[in-house]
């Protein structure tokens, strides 16, 4: 039997928006909503937000442990490692992981993910051509372990998924949405800069905290200016993150 559990990494020193994990929607901060909503997934063992050893990310802590939540602590540029180590505190067998930006985490997918490893036993699980922001994806420990003895750079914060796709190493699936699951390209689900903030009051403010991808994206058929308010952010968004991606190259093996 494995124990599957969704690893959160979450940071309140952000450049583009600080401290967002910490935002209020209506008195509560943005994490809750999203873990909340991700315990109702019915496959899961444990949720736990792994933050990095700075003092920096002590009211995040704080907020947690007062909720009563898992909270792991490490390598503040190295997700990998930091995941290694908290798969290792844990007893963890196999990682959902689900970026804490991706505040509209759709629980059922969580536990998708979690019945194709019980019936392909893939290294990794990949959600692909779904909206941006919606992808979690599925990490054997094991090939955790293999990926941070062979990776050359100890900064993994972004691109870390990389490391599995890219180096054409593992067993990766692929999950894709069904072929009814239409929605405009541009679409944007995440939360990096203040006005993916508005979208997400608006979005919250009308769908409450039960709710499924099919549900977000009915609310934008039937309210397409929702588009507008982060349609210039994708620029933004590529220039910052193809100036910090990580290194995926790989020692010889």
């Amino acid at each position: 039997m494995s124990n599957f559990d969704v690893f959160i990494p979450v940071r309140l020193s952000n450049t583009r928006l600080p401290n967002k994990a910490m935002k209020l929607i209506d008195g509560k901060p943005i994490i809750l909503y999203l873990i909340d909503r991700i315990k109702k997934s019915k496959k899961i063992r444990n949720v736990i937000v792994c933050t990095t050893t700075n003092e920096s990310e002590s009211p995040l802590v704080s907020l947690l442990e007062k909720n009563n939540i898992l909270v792991f602590r490490g390598d503040e540029k190295d997700i990998l490692n930091r995941y290694l180590e908290a798969s290792k505190k844990f007893d963890t067998d196999f990682i959902i992981s689900v970026d804490g930006d991706d505040i509209y985490t759709d629980p059922s997918y969580i536990d998708k993910i979690v019945s194709i490893f019980e019936k392909n036993n893939p290294d990794y699980i990949d959600m692909v051509n779904f909206p941006f922001g919606i992808a979690s994806v599925g990490i054997k420990v094991s090939a955790l372990e293999k990926i941070c003895k062979i990776k050359t750079t100890d900064n993994t914060e972004t691109g870390y998924r990389l490391f599995f796709t890219e180096n054409k190493i593992f067993d990766i699936f692929e999950l894709k949405p069904s072929d009814d699951l239409q929605y405009p390209k541009n679409l944007r689900l995440t939360l990096d800069y203040e006005e993916d903030l508005i979208l997400a009051k608006k979005i919250l403010g009308t769908l409450g905290n039960d709710f499924h991808l099919s549900d977000i994206l009915n609310l934008y058929e039937n309210t397409p200016k929702l588009l507008e308010i982060t349609e210039n952010l994708d620029k933004k968004y590529k220039l910052h993150w193809d100036s910090n991606v990580a290194d995926t190259s790989i020692r010889d093996i």
